[in-house]
């Protein structure tokens, strides 16, 4: 078990902790401030406790060569500034003496955001495409040793680091996994924590009947997902392009729709696993096809095959239906992946009933981030739901029984 921030005297110590600010922009103005709230609760409860502290983030996807306007975090430190009651200053990086010169100026109840860590090419430490071999190999080791640097640095700005960016717990970066080694106290915040609790606990001693839904693109995406629900789930719904791999498999012809043929004779034997650990896979009985892969395209529902041009864009109306029924009877849900395009309106509705389907459900309901964590919210129903989670692909890699760097290099209890 790890160490969570209740465990930690923090009186009188700076504490430095990751959070995942990278909130949507349109011409410097963020869109959608939820990840900057979903960090609250572990801000004010360090802040409550008489500590003084630097916060740490990403934003989008810099050239890792310095500064750059657009991915500056001096929005986030605004919008923060008018969330919380303390003084929020914006350091003009997130390393170097000047950096360690206004940390160790923070008083209790003060807060310093670090400029993005990802203006340095330390953080992510990933080598340049096209090299081979020796150059490879040093390029590297070079980098390794620069983000050990950079972790170092960083823990140096603290007594204590706290990670409370589940969704850069996947990665190990300089400022999610190795400053902790660095560092002498770490704990995990409030908001991993309740990723933790959720995805973990919650799955691991769900009420039964318990209903996984699983969709995207691409069975490749989900591949271990699956195999790590069957036998712990009573059913799995699968819908989104990844159903027709499966449908082509059991030689359902599918037109055009997206599908992966090395890995039919993979989704027979999931099947056939299923089967016998007693896990039920429904897939869809019936598709709304398309022509074209458009808003103004001709489109069919069929529980048949057919053929080019047309291409599966969402679960049909009978789908939905079975689809809802099995979920109205759960008791312990959990949804990763949307069941067709919902991003385009003729395409959104097997999305959006399996979403208000979950809305009016009493059983517990965990959205597993990504695209079914934006299609709860483009429906509004994210106050429905008993968790939404803040990582994609973090929940994904957890539900994969893969250990997260983030995670992993914080202090046990």
């Amino acid at each position: 078990m790890k160490k969570t921030l209740r465990d930690l005297e923090l009186s009188s110590k700076r504490v430095i902790m990751r959070a995942d600010f990278n909130v949507p922009l349109k011409n410097g103005t963020i869109t959608d401030d939820a990840r900057i709230c979903g960090a609250l609760p572990s801000i004010q409860h360090i802040l409550d406790q008489g500590a003084s502290l630097i916060l740490m983030s990403h934003l989008g996807r810099p050239a890792e060569t310095g500064f750059e306007a657009k991915f500056s975090l001096k929005p986030v430190a605004e919008r923060l500034a008018e969330l919380v009651d303390a003084p929020v200053t914006l350091a003009g990086d997130c390393i170097g003496d000047d950096v360690a010169a206004q940390a160790a100026a923070l008083q209790p109840g003060e807060i310093l955001i670090l400029e993005n860590t990802r203006f340095h090419k330390a953080e992510q430490a990933k080598a340049e495409k096209g090299l081979e071999g020796d150059a490879k190999a040093a390029r590297k080791a070079e980098l390794a040793a620069a983000q050990e640097a950079m972790g170092r640095e960083l823990a140096a700005l603290a007594d204590v680091y706290v990670n409370d960016a589940f969704g850069t717990a996947h990665r190990a970066h300089a400022s999610t996994s190795i400053i902790a080694k660095f560092a002498t106290e770490s704990a995990v915040g409030f908001l991993i924590e309740k990723e933790l609790k959720f995805l973990g606990d919650t799955i691991e001693n769900a009420e039964k009947p318990f209903v996984a839904i699983i969709g995207g693109a691409k069975i490749s995406g989900k591949l271990e997902v699956l195999k790590s629900l069957i036998g712990k789930v009573d059913t799995i719904l699968i819908g989104g392009g990844m159903a027709y791999t499966f449908q082509k498999a059991q030689g359902r012809s599918i037109g055009g729709s997206i599908h992966e043929d090395d890995l039919m004779p993979t989704s027979l034997e999931i099947l056939a696993e299923a089967k016998a650990k007693g896990t039920e896979i429904l897939l869809p009985i019936d598709t709304v096809i398309a022509d074209d892969f458009s808003v103004d395209a001709n489109t069919q529902i069929t529980g048949g095959g057919y053929d080019k041009p047309w291409e599966g864009l969402d679960i049909g109306p009978e789908a939905t239906k079975h689809f809802c029924a099995a979920i109205s009877a759960a008791k312990t849900v959990i949804w990763n992946g949307p069941m067709g395009c919902f991003e385009m309106e003729p395409f959104s509705h097997g999305t959006n009933a399996v979403a208000q389907a979950l809305a009016d459900s009493d059983a517990i309901s965990i959205i597993g981030g990504g695209d079914s964590a934006a299609a709860v919210r483009q429906a509004g129903l994210v106050d429905a739901m008993s968790h939404v989670s803040t990582g994609g692909g973090a929940s994904l890699e957890f539900l994969e029984g893969k250990i997260l760097p983030g995670v992993d290099a914080v202090q046990d209890v």
